[in-house]
């Protein structure tokens, strides 16, 4: 229901939009943006299902040595404790656990195109536990709602940004990232458990929660004291290396088993093109609709109605022009991505708005991307709460994104 309210939405606002500029502006050439707005971003859908194949057919290949191999298995035992709590429907010890780990793992790494084939892969797995396979089920809800959380340990690819454009410090928003990031997942799961009646005061999983939470209070300490070159180098080597590292002890445990290592790769990875296939029309419908809104300036708009509300509250209004990465971000990576490269451009790497934009970027994921991507690759039509859950774990994220932002730059 959610999910059709918002593509209508999206149509219907952009067309309004368009009328009045026609009518009362003479742009004669808005329709004509919204039209062709329809083709390049359908061409786009296309073209990201088609390039996710290859990823995709080496990770369910890889996955399923590390199955047959007892390796997913293994990690499941490991995190079974939490991980058992929080996806109270999946049984005990069940691959999906696993694959969950492995996914979060992938995700908080930075390492996107790694993290998409596994969480195709954990989604898959749900699926078949799924009871009403038209409907998403608490455990796919929570799922998604972690992954649009995006709890992110090294932002290589914001570093990277902010370095090409002459940052005096590329890596000061490291730590403003992970704690945006780190709140947006807590206040994410939070509201779910909530949603889904799981005991969020139980022992173990509060243990669970002080552990990471001293953890990341840890690595913050110890990223603190890094130089900035040794940060970069500590971020682009470990989340590779840990990657590498899973992949080779897969195919070790495999071997020592006595599995077939290639045919068990070549029998996984034949379905990364079936799985791409299923999910372009889910991406068409949702880049398309995110298209046509944004070509129609609704999005701007929308920002100068909050500058203005901001403004009439006595209310800072410095975050206004960090507020596109901010609206971008829950509809598209690449927009979001586009919006923060802008707002460093425009007001200067080093501004408030600029750091603000790129805390943005780091501290939560594009729901209705990850709802498209996912739930389309298992036939799920009704997602229930997740979209509304998801968008409350970005709104937790930015409002942290805020708060830390104005902590350590302000």
């Amino acid at each position: 229901m959610v999910l059709n309210f918002i593509w209508i939405a999206f149509f219907l606002i952009a067309f309004l939009i368009a009328l009045v500029k026609l009518l009362f502006f003479g742009d004669t050439e808005i329709f004509k943006l919204l039209v062709d707005s329809t083709f390049t971003s359908s061409a786009d859908a296309f073209t990201i299902s088609i390039g996710l194949t290859g990823i995709m057919s080496l990770w369910l290949g890889l996955m399923n040595i590390g199955e047959k191999a007892g390796a997913i298995t293994f990690f499941s035992r490991l995190v079974n404790p939490l991980f058992s709590r929080l996806f109270p429907d999946i049984p005990k010890e069940h691959p999906a656990i696993g694959e969950i780990v492995m996914n979060f793992t992938a995700n908080m790494l930075g390492l996107g195109n790694a993290a998409t084939p596994l969480g195709l892969k954990a989604m898959q797995s749900m699926q078949e536990l799924n009871t009403d396979k038209e409907t998403a089920s608490n455990s796919q809800i929570m799922f998604l709602v972690l992954n649009t959380a995006g709890f992110t340990l090294l932002p290589v690819t914001i570093m990277m940004f902010r370095a090409q454009k002459g940052a005096t410090d590329p890596s000061d928003v490291f730590i403003p990232i992970l704690l945006a990031s780190f709140f947006a997942t807590i206040g994410g799961v939070t509201f779910v458990a909530l949603r889904q009646r799981i005991k969020i005061l139980d022992p173990v999983l509060l243990t669970w929660v002080l552990a990471i939470s001293a953890a990341i209070t840890g690595l913050v300490f110890y990223f603190h004291s890094l130089t900035h070159e040794k940060l970069v180098i500590v971020s682009k080597v470990a989340g590779n290396f840990i990657l590498f590292g899973i992949i080779t002890s897969f195919i070790t445990a495999a071997f020592i088993k006595k599995v077939n290592v290639f045919e068990s790769f070549i029998e996984g990875a034949k379905n990364g093109f079936g799985t791409a296939i299923k999910i372009i029309p889910y991406l068409v419908a949702f880049l398309v609709g995110i298209a046509v809104f944004r070509a129609s300036g609704a999005m701007d708009l929308l920002l100068k109605g909050i500058g203005y509300i901001l403004s009439a509250a006595g209310l800072p209004t410095d975050i206004v022009n960090a507020l596109p990465t901010a609206f971008m971000k829950p509809l598209s990576g690449s927009g979001a991505s586009s919006m923060t490269l802008d707002t460093m451009k425009t007001y200067g790497v080093d501004s408030f708005a600029g750091r603000l934009a790129c805390t943005f970027q780091g501290s939560a994921d594009t729901t209705f991307y990850i709802v498209a991507l996912y739930f389309g690759s298992v036939g799920i039509r009704k997602t229930r709460y997740a979209i509304t859950y998801g968008l409350l774990a970005d709104l937790f994220g930015f409002m942290a994104a805020v708060f830390v932002a104005y902590l350590f730059f302000k």
